[in-house]
């Protein structure tokens, strides 16, 4: 953080690098490490919710994408449209870099193959990365702190928002939060669920040698934040698993299935 300064938007175009944030989180290359651990325990939950569980539809919108599949592996399963998106251009042309399956592109087979051996077949990893290039149908900038995040775009409302490990980072305080799961609530039908993981009690994270904040949650204040955005809460699922402390010392995660209540 710069003079304390919470890392706002230009920031993270100026100084968030894709391949640090890779190399840092997903490299697959160190075993049995806190943040392998940290992506199945993401991948078993979306398995449990989109492939085990009732929630499928049309359209599912991916809010704050980074440079990351894994949040979708599950969900192109269940749903016939997928729209990814993020805030800054370098993200989004990784992004797209996987989707074209360009040389250098980040390898995601090792979270594919793990993906594929919850759904009952390992070996099957080259077919789902081939039917997730298929449901992506959009890459587009977001900002979660904008009413309607994806302006200037007014997409019809979708089945699912998902939102992985990115408002925390995005809002600068608790009140930040709120509004953002209010912007998020009105890119959904009435009905439509917000799937997210959140990090517990983390100020901060390390993407190669640069430190970016984060609003420092609980899991009460989560769980009001979500009630006073419109949502009733279908699955909290609490997890005191945590990333390398010299990376993001977080003291925890929760994974939560929320619903968007009818319109009174």
């Amino acid at each position: 953080m710069e003079g304390g300064s919470f890392t706002g938007g230009d920031i993270y175009q100026r100084d968030f690098l894709p391949k640090d944030y890779l190399a840092t989180y997903y490299s697959f290359d160190s075993g049995p490490d806190p943040e392998y651990q940290m992506l199945k325990f993401n991948l078993e939950c979306l398995f449990q919710t989109f492939v085990q569980g009732d929630l499928r539809g049309d359209t599912l919108i991916d809010v704050g994408s980074g440079p990351t599949i894994y949040q979708v592996l599950a969900a192109c399963e269940s749903f016939r449209e997928i729209i990814l998106s993020d805030f800054t251009n370098p993200n989004r042309e990784e992004l797209q870099r996987w989707l074209r399956a360009e040389p250098g592109a980040h390898d995601w087979t090792p979270a594919v193959q793990y993906a594929c051996e919850l759904e009952g077949n390992r070996d099957k990893w080259p077919e789902k990365e081939a039917k997730l290039r298929r449901k992506v149908t959009q890459v587009l900038k977001c900002d979660a702190n904008k009413p309607n995040p994806l302006e200037p775009l007014e997409l019809p409302p979708a089945d699912c928002v998902l939102t992985m490990l990115a408002l925390e980072c995005a809002c600068h305080d608790l009140n930040a939060y709120r509004a953002a799961l209010c912007h998020l609530a009105g890119l959904l039908k009435a009905g439509g669920r917000l799937v997210t993981t959140v990090t517990l009690e983390l100020d901060s994270y390390l993407v190669g040698e640069r430190k970016f904040s984060c609003v420092r949650l609980q899991q009460e204040g989560i769980e009001a934040a979500f009630r006073d955005a419109g949502f009733h809460i279908e699955r909290l699922q609490h997890s005191p698993q945590s990333y390398s402390r010299t990376c993001a010392p977080n003291s925890g995660v929760c994974f939560i299935v929320a619903r968007k209540k009818e319109a009174a």
